[in-house]
């Protein structure tokens, strides 16, 4: 009875009673004129054929972050012809985001993440269906987010929601399909311990100290090192849709883009991962961002008495009799994009070898782009016995804000 009403009413679609999510079939059974046209390079593929177009279309993915690997990651798997796409990001776009993230243009900048990313998707692709979850996913939700998909795909840039990822997927014996950028290399991988591979924790049984690898915003990122990337991520769910080909499964693949390189690590299983290991000792969702040793945000803001304000260090710059100094901690090539008058540069890099030419018992405000590196460099200088040193909250973007807006922003 069932295929009979799918057959004849090609949309049909139903309320699953449990979660209250709605499905649709993709039209299991056949193809239209219309999917033939638009597929055909695959329907001569003999891997692929009417078989796997419609294992491709009857395949559903998460795919979490529609950022710079989620973008490509999406659009590609879209033009394939995947029948479900469900989109988790929680963010607005912004005008540095358009160098990399397609799926976003001018038009989009100060609107959903999450809206951009379904109407591109179904300006690409109006045959596939796009779920938007417009969360941050975590150990509360991250089981009901993952669960209705067959496939999950990582498209974030933090730790804590990697290990989430990668835990939730384990313990619902969902593949993981792994990817992360910097400056000019990616990395990719499958994560599936179901499937016989290693899981995340299996390559990085703990994370870095926070702050010791910077974020992309921080390092940079080259504009098409996502795309490569997150088309191998996109290559790797096809393959599993499909049933075909040989896997990232246990393989970790590295490329460097100055060098157009790439490399290919064996991945084994650890024995004693917590997780996936014969005695897991990981067997629930666990406080991420305090596994990654990452403090939480202080209730009120404003209350960090490592740090000052803008207006703070205006005073300071506007009235030498303070006896303030005022140092920039970015890098060269960044002051050669904004600047503040008067202000002399000591790169975060170079601070370990420079810090002997600062006085320590002169106070002293530390800027950077935003407030991340300038608390690294605090932390360095009270370790070198340096008491009266403060960090300058928001940096040279919130400079640009909130006191001289012909500084660029960046």
């Amino acid at each position: 009875m069932l295929p009979e009403i799918l057959r004849q009413n090609p949309n049909f679609s139903f309320a699953l009673a449990d979660n209250g999510l709605t499905f649709n079939f993709f039209r299991m059974f056949e193809l239209t004129n219309e999917e033939i046209r638009r597929y055909s390079r695959h329907l001569i593929l003999p891997e692929v054929g009417l078989a796997g177009q419609r294992k491709i279309r009857n395949t559903s993915v998460l795919c979490i972050g529609a950022g710079g690997l989620g973008s490509p990651i999406a659009m590609y798997l879209a033009a394939a012809g995947i029948g479900r796409l469900g989109i988790v990001d929680f963010d607005t776009v912004d005008y540095s985001n358009l160098q990399r993230q397609i799926l976003h243009s001018d038009a989009d900048v100060g609107h959903s993440k999450a809206d951009s990313a379904k109407a591109a998707i179904q300006a690409l692709n109006p045959n596939v269906q796009v779920d938007l979850h417009k969360t941050r996913i975590t150990a509360d939700n991250a089981f009901d987010l993952i669960r209705p998909y067959d496939i999950v795909v990582d498209g974030t840039d933090n730790f804590p929601t990697r290990y989430l990822t990668n835990d939730a997927c384990v313990l619902l014996k969902k593949p993981n399909v792994y990817g992360s950028i910097f400056r000019f290399e990616g990395q990719a991988s499958v994560f599936a311990p179901h499937l016989g591979g290693p899981c995340y924790r299996c390559l990085y049984p703990e994370p870095p100290p926070p702050g010791m690898v910077p974020s992309c915003a921080e390092g940079g990122v080259l504009g098409v090192l996502p795309g490569i990337i997150g088309c191998i991520q996109a290559t790797e769910i096809l393959k599993l849709a499909l049933g075909k080909g040989t896997s990232l499964i246990g393989r970790l693949m590295l490329f460097n883009a100055l060098d157009m390189k790439f490399r290919e690590l064996k991945l084994r299983k650890d024995p004693k991962c917590p997780l996936c290991g014969p005695n897991p000792s990981v067997t629930e969702l666990i406080d991420y961002e305090m596994f990654c040793g990452i403090q939480p945000e202080p209730v009120n803001p404003g209350s960090n008495p490592d740090e000052v304000s803008l207006q703070e260090m205006k005073k300071a710059l506007d009235t030498p009799s303070l006896g303030i100094k005022v140092i920039d901690v970015r890098e060269a090539d960044e002051q050669q994009i904004a600047r503040i008058a008067g202000v002399p540069l000591v790169p975060l890099s170079t601070l370990p070898q420079r810090f002997t030419d600062l006085d320590p018992n002169v106070q002293y405000y530390i800027h950077c782009k935003s407030g991340v590196r300038s608390m690294k460099a605090l932390r360095f200088l009270r370790e070198q016995g340096f008491k009266y040193v403060k960090s300058v909250k928001g940096g040279i973007n919130g400079w640009a804000d909130e006191i001289d807006p012909s500084v660029a922003k960046y």
